[in-house]
């Protein structure tokens, strides 16, 4: 595993820790709605102004995660599509020297 999976891992680990705590803590709060749905408002705006850069950086890291898999997916797709065209060209070449052999 790279350091870059690892780091991804860990990231994702953090957050759904935290979601999972969060969550913990809505459910047992004895507050109204109303102070509850304040609280939780809060508590977001201070996590993004804490980890502003954190959260940058994963954004960062999984865009370029994803244009690497668009890549490699693309790459994979033109080498199949040259396949299939390699093999209809085969097939008409060997279908055209039929018709020249029965002639």
């Amino acid at each position: 595993m790279s350091k870059e999976d690892n780091s991804i891992s860990f990231g994702m680990g953090l957050l759904l820790g935290i979601l999972g705590g969060v969550t913990a803590a809505i459910l047992y709060a004895p507050k109204s709605g109303a102070e509850t749905r304040e609280d939780i408002k809060n508590c977001v705006n201070d996590f993004a102004q804490k980890h502003a850069p954190e959260i940058k950086e994963a954004k960062k890291q999984a865009l370029e995660s994803l244009d690497m898999m668009k890549y490699k997916l693309e790459k994979q797709y033109n080498k199949i599509n040259e396949h299939i065209k390699a093999k209809q060209m085969a097939k008409a070449r060997e279908k055209e020297d039929e018709s020249y052999d029965l002639n």
